[in-house]
């Protein structure tokens, strides 16, 4: 039986990203493993399924803290008292500590692969983070079996500058069986059973200065002139919480805006949207975009490298530039007017990003 080894900072991350590829394997008689700090009471019931086993290994997000010297300790041992034939790392910490903590196994036959989930060097990022990450990255990549990346942007960068084989997959593989369009009647009648009325904007993301839920909060006092009725869902956790509920306070949104925390009814929230607004300053191949997509949903979203290359502006949605609020405002109103001219082309799109498709390159990935 061969067995794999999955590494990311956190468990969720795990649950949420790696379904499609562990449900694969499972199917072909693999044994999994997990290796990754155990962060599920944060997130209101998620589970992690597929693994035999599950190591609660004490990562911090920083590459540089030296708390990780405990981690990486950990995952050697764990990665020394097994055999395995695969190591697939995750995440930024992930990456780098896993790809030092596997020299040995690397000699002994184990490959070691990891997916970038979004370089934090890129056209346009800052100095500080090309010279942090980039010689990080390019160092380990002589340690890399496949580099495996989500989007075309760093695949093309990766296959220039790394040594190692660099192959691309559309994303990580959206969930096709929740997530799915539905009729106009349906959706008001889901609104119904929820306890909503009106027009619906939704945020999706973990509660981070990153993802910039600000923006979406700010653009809402424009967007109100025009659309009264509309209310904007932030879906997900995190320690900006504070900030942003002050910042409604503030701005006398109290009203308009409604934080759902983190929650596994989120495919209900995405139905009844009328658009998504993602307002990141940096993203890899964002998961609940996808996802939105393929409920036929358009997105009105901060203009950065994952999300052009999942929205054609205009035509699934609108791109703006990251901070501006009133742009976002103006982008949503218009989508508000008519949002069923996106849904055919944003469900068109999704479709290269859905669970299915997405076991298809990740069985060539692992030679199954």
């Amino acid at each position: 039986m061969s067995k794999v080894l999955l590494v990311a900072t956190v468990q969720s991350h795990i649950c949420q990203f790696h379904k499609p590829l562990m449900s694969l394997l499972r199917e072909n008689g693999w044994e999994i493993h997990v290796a990754a700090r155990d962060n599920l009471k944060e997130k209101n019931g998620l589970k992690l399924e597929y693994a035999e086993k599950v190591f609660d290994i004490p990562f911090y997000r920083s590459p540089f803290s030296p708390k990780n010297l405990n981690a990486y300790r950990q995952l050697k041992k764990v990665i020394s008292e097994n055999q395995y034939d695969i190591i697939h790392c995750n995440t930024p910490v992930g990456g780098v500590l896993t790809r030092l903590a596997a020299k040995e196994a690397r000699k002994k036959g184990t490959r070691v692969y990891y997916t970038a989930h979004g370089f934090h060097f890129y056209k346009g990022a800052p100095l500080k983070n090309w010279l942090m990450y980039y010689p990080i990255e390019k160092a380990l990549s002589r340690r890399t079996d496949k580099l495996i990346t989500i989007t075309q942007e760093d695949y093309e960068f990766a296959r220039k500058r790394f040594k190692c084989p660099v192959v691309h997959i559309h994303g990580v593989g959206a969930n096709s069986g929740r997530y799915y369009p539905i009729s106009r009647e349906e959706q008001e009648k889901l609104k119904e059973q929820l306890g909503y009325s009106g027009k619906f904007i939704l945020n999706v993301g973990e509660l981070l200065p990153n993802k910039n839920q600000k923006m979406a909060i700010l653009s809402m006092k424009k967007v109100l002139e025009t659309q009264p009725d509309a209310r904007l869902l932030i879906a997900g956790n995190g320690p900006e919480k504070d900030n942003l509920q002050a910042l409604v306070e503030a701005e006398g949104l109290s009203e308009n805006v409604e934080f759902l925390g983190y929650t596994t009814s989120l495919p209900k929230y995405v139905q009844i949207c009328d658009v998504m607004a993602a307002c990141s300053f940096r993203e890899g191949l964002p998961l609940n975009i996808v996802e939105a997509m393929l409920c036929g949903k358009p997105v009105a979203a901060s203009d950065n490298r994952g999300h052009r290359e999942l929205i054609s502006d205009g035509q699934n949605g609108h791109l703006v530039k990251a901070g501006d609020s009133d742009a976002l405002a103006e982008c949503i109103c218009e989508i508000l007017r008519d949002p069923l001219i996106y849904s055919r082309y944003a469900l068109e799109k999704a479709k290269l990003y859905t669970d299915k498709s997405v076991r298809h390159e990740l069985a060539e990935i692992y030679e199954l």
